[in-house]
């Protein structure tokens, strides 16, 4: 296999175990709260946890890759992220397996963004879309099979095998990785901004932690205000602070950029609805269908096949139809599969709700898969670390802010129909809501140049090839018409 195809998989398998690893406790935090002496309610700050560790530490990915070098680094994050697998399966505390759930978290903050840098400098633009399509898959199928996976393992073996599976998927990547990524380094790395590294940090951390335990009922309202207040405050800050500094840990300038700006833009709002996909669903089918637990997995898994079966179109259908064309097309038809879902009840056959969530899975992923590669269509090598890490960012806010919309959608509609419990009816407004936001994203992806990433999908190719023909028709219908003009002539002289 070259490396090409190499590349991508062990940049994908990383991002599985991180991805997966996000969500696999959510169905074993009872088991594992009974096992080390604490509450679910409580041991839900290991999730949270994470996903604060994630926010502070993303921004420093870019240099720290430019500085170490992509290879090392993501090798490294791997090694922490294992070590954090294993801090979790020993912890006899909650203090423990948090503690345990941020070093995980540090080592997945830098595994995503310099997993995609590896990408970026190991694949050349012409073969970018396929392999960004089996780096999207892990985003996607692994929150989706996280929650069964984790309730099996629960079930029928330990909730410790939940982390220490990470062992050799981890050992497995970072062989693969020492082996077949080349060492490039930046030859100039520029200097660290520690001042903004701590500015984006608070801020980062602020408004994802906040928007993430939205939906958790652990804290006061007035309380995640605060944190998202603060969390404002300080990127309002570090946003005059990039301005004055050549070295920013988030560039805000790179949306000069048209694909850029329109897959941060446009990705956060389409993120933002689909995001809410993988928590509104489960409690759909769990509370308000009544399946168990491994019952919705089963059902919500049905995303990831439509996932699976996008990564071999993928290519095909960006060169016919063009990054902008496809992109802000397939947007709406992303957002009416996941404003289906309001459609569902407890008469709806499982089998029909089986195949929405297939066929919706696949526009999804080949949405996800356009963003992921058109963003960096007009970055130059020396900003491709600067890139990645504004990317990653800007996907972690819009998860958490998909969940936090949803979760206030549904407390909403409770407290309009002066509802305390939870039925199937009240995830009807939510679904309605998030497709609308998803659905507002195609038209940043309309603002795009109409040859947007036509040099990496391989749409230029094709339209230079139909012009050379349409010029080869055009000359063919000139030399006929000439030949016939002559025949003419010669007629009336022979007349």
């Amino acid at each position: 296999m070259n490396k090409e195809r190499l590349i991508p998989l062990i940049v994908a398998t990383a991002l599985f175990m991180e991805n997966m690893d996000s969500t696999v406790i959510a169905t074993s935090l009872p088991a594992i709260a009974a096992d080390i002496g604490t509450s679910p309610l409580t041991l839900k700050l290991a999730i949270t946890s994470y996903l604060l560790s994630l926010a502070v530490f993303i921004p420093a990915s870019g240099w720290t890759a430019d500085r170490f070098g992509p290879r090392i680094v993501f090798a490294g994050a791997i090694v922490v992220f294992m070590l954090g697998s294993v801090g979790c399966a020993v912890s006899t505390s909650v203090t423990d397996f948090v503690f345990a759930r941020i070093l995980q978290g540090m080592g997945g903050a830098m595994m995503t963004p310099v997993g995609r840098l590896v990408l970026l400098r190991s694949v050349d633009k012409s073969a970018l879309v396929n392999a960004m399509a089996w780096v999207t898959v892990p985003a996607l199928i692994g929150p989706v099979i996280g929650p069964p996976l984790g309730g099996f393992i629960t079930t029928y073996a330990s909730w410790h095998w939940i982390f220490l599976i990470n062992i050799p998927i981890g050992l497995l990547g970072i062989f693969l990785a020492m082996r077949y990524i080349d060492p490039i380094k930046s030859e100039n790395p520029e200097p660290f901004d520690l001042y903004g590294l701590v500015l984006a940090g608070i801020g980062l951390a602020g408004i994802a932690f906040g928007l993430s335990v939205a939906g958790l009922n652990l804290l006061p309202w007035s309380v995640i205000a605060g944190l998202v207040g603060i969390g404002s405050i300080s990127m309002t800050l570090y946003v005059i602070h990039a301005r004055r500094t050549g070295s920013p840990v988030l560039d805000f300038t790179l949306l000069r950029l048209p694909t850029l700006r329109a897959a941060i833009i446009g990705g956060f709002l389409f993120r933002l609805g689909i995001g809410a996909l993988p928590f509104l669903l489960p409690l759909l089918m769990q509370i308000g269908f009544g399946l168990t637990p491994f019952q919705s997995g089963l059902v919500t898994f049905a995303s990831a096949v439509g996932a699976m079966g996008m990564k071999t179109l993928a290519a095909r259908i960006i060169r016919a139809f063009g990054f902008r064309n496809m992109m802000t097309v397939n947007a709406v038809i992303s957002s009416v599969f996941l404003a289906a879902c309001a459609l569902f009840t407890v008469t709806t056959p499982l089998l029909l709700i089986f195949i929405i969530l297939v066929v919706g899975g696949f526009f999804r992923s080949l949405q996800f898969t356009a963003i992921n590669t058109v963003a960096y269509a007009e970055v130059d090598a020396a900003q491709m670390s600067r890139a990645t890490t504004l990317v990653s960012v800007n996907q972690q806010l819009a998860v958490s802010a998909g969940v936090a919309v949803g979760a206030f959608s549904v407390e909403t509609t409770l407290a309009l129909h002066h509802q305390a419990e939870l039925t199937a009816d009240v995830f009807v407004p939510a679904f309605i809501v998030v497709s609308l936001i998803s659905v507002a994203s195609s038209w940043f992806f309309w603002q795009m140049p109409q040859d947007a990433g036509h040099e990496i999908s391989g749409r230029k190719a094709i339209e230079i090839g139909s012009r050379k023909e349409a010029a080869k028709s055009a000359a063919s219908a000139a030399v006929k018409v000439a030949v016939e003009d002559t025949q003419d002539a010669r007629d009336q002289r022979l007349g």
